[in-house]
């Protein structure tokens, strides 16, 4: 397929990526600069071949002040396609690593504005892909981490979560950059591109200086992705066997219970991902901890002690570890439990409820106030991060003690997440 032209090599990553599932409206993430508008293009002639709509979301990060024309550029070039074009503004507030804040300011802010659509289309290309491995690699990141960028990526949210679409991964930065000025699209060069204070581009500095082949770096995070998948589908079938969620009067609390034994059984690769996925499952979180808090506590697991790691709370006994949320992590999240409201990502209002109520974590106020025909053989601790719908201080519904009506608080739809990041 290399002899074939951009388009069709675009048409067939398309065809590759969705089968015959296209979803009838795509988002499309453009910043505006050559590899964003090149896919714009692209997905612009595909898009009316196969008869999909298109939107487009562009992010204003204020960082600087030629960002509200160029975000008119691109509103500009959509009007001229035909388009849908929004623009979404965010402002760093200064703490923490910029391009991690608005990496994840902008998924936050393309969750809220997709509504119904399911797929946003970003346009990361093979370098971006052997500079992330290269990252990845400096970082001591282990098999996860060096497949590097998935060309579909899985983004929970309250809402049962949307596809990151990578449709130009195996494109180079040139060869786009070459179809948008052979078709005279307009774009423009974000001069942090070139900035050294960012990690990226010092790895981009680094290939140039040694020679280092992007589409190597590539192949490398291609056999990667391969290795995650089957390590993955190893950690899944022995957590099929050892893993249960702890059901109390025949609801679940939302625990998760592994067998001692069969943890200790298995590879330590196998220890590291099981724990770390339930860790993720319990919290609610869509990220995996970091490997050497993740390791330590493996190691005290293992030992017969616990811990807490991830907002998880982790105690072992003689023949079990029990994962239960850390009653620290939601002590002060408390909602108003309209019907369909969330809390703690997990869980979610029963359209049953009346008004008046609030959704919060048990504590001691709420087990105090347990039936005393209810047999609770769970840690008190445990107990207290519950999620429970209140009256003023009064207990009104908590489901595995059996207050308030069937299905006050419910699971939420699509809940595990799944763990991403390396």
């Amino acid at each position: 397929m290399s002899g074939d032209s951009l388009e069709a090599r675009f048409a067939a990553r398309m065809g590759a990526l969705f089968g015959p599932g296209i979803p009838p409206t795509l988002g499309l993430a453009v910043s505006g600069g050559g590899d964003s508008m090149a896919m714009l293009a692209l997905t612009h002639a595909w898009a009316r071949i196969m008869g999909v709509s298109l939107r487009v979301v562009t992010i204003d990060h204020g960082l600087r002040p030629e960002a509200a024309a160029e975000t008119a550029m691109v509103a500009e070039e959509c009007r001229a396609l035909g388009h849908p074009h929004d623009t979404l503004h965010w402002q760093w507030d200064g703490t923490g690593n910029l391009q991690a804040a608005a990496r994840e300011a902008r998924r936050a802010l393309i969750g809220d504005w997709r509504g119904d659509t399911s797929h946003v289309l970003f346009a990361h290309t093979q370098d971006d892909q052997a500079e992330t491995v290269l990252m990845r690699l400096l970082r001591g990141s282990g098999v996860e981490g060096l497949a590097g960028m998935r060309a579909r990526h899985h983004v929970p949210d309250d809402r049962g979560g949307w596809w990151l679409v990578r449709p130009l991964l195996e494109e180079t930065r040139a060869d786009l950059r070459h179809y948008a000025d052979t078709l005279r699209l307009p774009y423009v060069d974000d001069p942090s591109n070139d900035d050294p204070r960012y990690d990226r581009v010092r790895m981009r500095n680094a290939m140039t200086a040694f020679g280092l082949d992007a589409s190597g770096l590539a192949r490398t995070a291609a056999r990667m992705a391969r290795a995650t998948d089957a390590v993955q589908a190893r950690a899944a079938e022995v957590a099929a066997r050892i893993v249960t969620p702890e059901v109390v009067n025949t609801v679940a609390t939302g625990d998760l219970l592994i067998d001692r034994d069969g943890l200790a059984m298995v590879e330590r690769d196998t220890q590291m991902r099981l724990v770390a996925d339930a860790l993720c499952r319990v919290s609610s979180s869509a990220y995996r901890p970091r490997a050497q808090p993740l390791e330590d506590l493996l190691d005290r697991v293992l030992g017969g002690a616990g811990g807490t790691l991830h907002g998880v709370e982790v105690t072992v006994s003689a023949t079990r570890i029990r994962l239960a949320r850390e009653f620290a992590a939601v002590a002060s999240l408390q909602a108003a439990a309209r019907p369909g409201a969330r809390w703690d990502g997990r869980w979610r209002v029963g359209k049953a409820v009346g008004p008046g109520l609030t959704i919060r974590a048990l504590g001691p106020a709420g087990w105090a106030q347990r039936p005393e025909n209810k047999a609770l053989n769970v840690p008190v601790r445990a107990a207290w991060s519950w999620p429970a719908l209140f009256e003023g201080d009064r207990l009104a519904a908590c489901m595995p003690m059996g207050v308030g009506p069937d299905g006050a608080i419910r699971p939420c739809d699509g809940h595990p997440p799944i763990p991403t990041g390396p």
